[in-house]
């Protein structure tokens, strides 16, 4: 039986996910958000010392802001956008008749003045762009949003709605790379106070075409992202449950982020996929929390 059909189904019928009808689209149960509120209290614990600012954005963005990402450019096929209807009283009827023939209604929406954020840090560059030049000791900020990416899967590790948390760092470039290296050391130290096997890795996003293919390499060979992989669903291919992000003046360019001195901001970015750590937890320590390792409770919840 395929491993990720299998855990999925234990996950359903422990209740701890709750099946709605589409891959990658759950409920969680309460134990499952307890697990997740737990884990960011261990963030906040490791973190918190370093003062970033707390910002938290709706799982919707600005459409023009998400346009000017040049999100659509990279990765098309995740994105996702919110359609309204918006037509007149005639529009509604044959809205209703194509509803009850069975017929595609969706013809009749139209798309809205919001974009479904596709990764926390989407909103903050052109939020932070507007406040004037960066200090020059730099900015930090604390994030967590939902997110959407429309991929859906039978693994329970790759969700099309789930939760990132992440730390974004703008700066001199020593000081974000440092920034990011610092987390890196955090993550793996992080993961196996509670309990998890891990392993860090060069990565690559995920982009489309064949444009994409040379923008992977070329993130790969300059180690600008580095994932943290732990078991979920398999042994052999493990999941990115955190990922270390280097954009080097990327979005410093494309949203005018500057420093006091008037250089372009670099920026970088710690991501924590929630979910997929809650899932890695369950994975390896069993569906029923209160046979969980002591250590690891306590590490979670004191």
């Amino acid at each position: 039986m395929d491993m990720q059909v299998s855990f999925l189904d234990r996950l359903f019928e422990s209740g701890l996910l709750i099946e709605t009808g589409v891959d990658g689209l759950y409920g969680r149960s309460g134990q499952f958000e307890d697990v997740i509120a737990a884990f960011e209290r261990l963030i906040d614990r490791i973190g918190g010392a370093d003062g970033a600012e707390a910002i938290r954005f709706p799982p919707g963005m600005n459409r023009a802001y998400f346009e000017k990402s040049g999100y659509m450019k990279s990765f098309p096929q995740l994105a996702g956008t919110v359609h309204s209807f918006c037509g007149n009283d005639h529009d509604h009827l044959s809205l209703l008749q194509c509803m009850e023939e069975g017929k595609d209604w969706t013809k009749e929406q139209k798309a809205t003045d919001i974009a479904l954020t596709p990764a926390a840090c989407y909103p903050l560059y052109p939020t932070v762009a507007k406040r004037g030049p960066i200090s020059q000791n730099g900015g930090l900020y604390d994030l967590q949003s939902y997110c959407f990416r429309h991929e859906p899967s039978k693994d329970p590790a790759r969700q099309q709605l789930f939760r990132m948390r992440e730390y974004v760092c703008m700066g001199t470039e020593a000081h974000v790379t440092t920034f990011r290296q610092t987390w890196m050391d955090r993550g793996v130290e992080m993961m196996r106070s509670i309990g998890l096997d891990v392993e860090i890795d060069v990565a690559n996003d995920p982009f489309f075409g064949r444009a994409g293919r040379l923008l992977a390499n070329n993130q790969r060979d300059q180690n600008l992202k580095f994932e943290l992989l732990i078991p979920v669903t398999s042994q052999a291919n493990k999941t990115a449950c955190m990922s270390f992000n280097y954009h080097q003046d990327a979005f410093g360019q494309k949203w005018g982020l500057t420093l006091e001195n008037g250089s372009v901001a670099h920026t970088a970015c710690v991501g924590f996929g929630l979910e997929r750590i809650a899932l890695a937890l369950f994975a390896k320590h069993g569906l029923d929390v209160a046979i969980w390792p002591e250590a690891v409770r306590k590490t979670l919840w004191g």
